[in-house]
């Protein structure tokens, strides 16, 4: 469940703003990681790409907000911390398991993008500022796309039941 601690979103500007969605990436591109990491020691190959390759576009996200706001704030330094915030947009700890399909590490990533859209649509009931409510309708905007990107893969994904159809050999009988 996503938390914040200490966060005044009614005074929240737009840098302290920028440095929270900086951190939000920050956290769920380790997330993967992580998931990926054990993905590899159970040797769930698939599960790992793919947790490899969200932890990729997070970080490419993160990196995309972190210029943005050095470009506008330099080097000031930053009024939030990792401390503030716990899996905005981070998958659950519990959502990994050693065998994972494919499809269940995408049906971890809708959730977490889901999350992410859960958690900018409800600071946006609280945001005062007109800067920051439009960072924040952007990222909700941007997590809408990524939760419709994972969605379109997963239909392009065939289920476990299909797969084992596909491989399904008749009942052996007797000679």
């Amino acid at each position: 469940m996503a938390q914040t601690i200490g966060i005044d979103f009614e005074k929240l500007d737009l840098k302290d703003a920028l440095d929270l969605a900086v951190l939000v990436e920050e956290e769920a591109r380790e997330r993967y990681e992580e998931f990926a990491d054990q993905m590899a020691i159970h040797r769930t190959a698939s599960a790992e790409r793919f947790f490899r390759g969200m932890a990729r576009n997070e970080e490419k996200h993160r990196a995309q907000l972190w210029e943005r706001r050095r470009a506008l704030f330099g080097d000031s330094p930053a009024a939030v911390s990792r401390a503030q915030l716990f899996d905005v947009e981070a998958p659950e700890y519990d959502e990994v398991r050693a065998s994972m399909t494919a499809l269940e590490s995408l049906q971890t990533a809708l959730r977490a993008e889901k999350k992410a859209w859960e958690f900018f649509d409800r600071a946006l009931e609280r945001l005062t500022r007109p800067d920051v409510r439009e960072l924040f309708q952007e990222l909700r905007r941007e997590e809408a796309e990524h939760h419709q990107m994972v969605l379109a893969e997963i239909q392009r994904t065939p289920s476990a039941a299909a797969i084992a159809a596909e491989f399904d050999e008749d009942e052996p009988v007797a000679q």
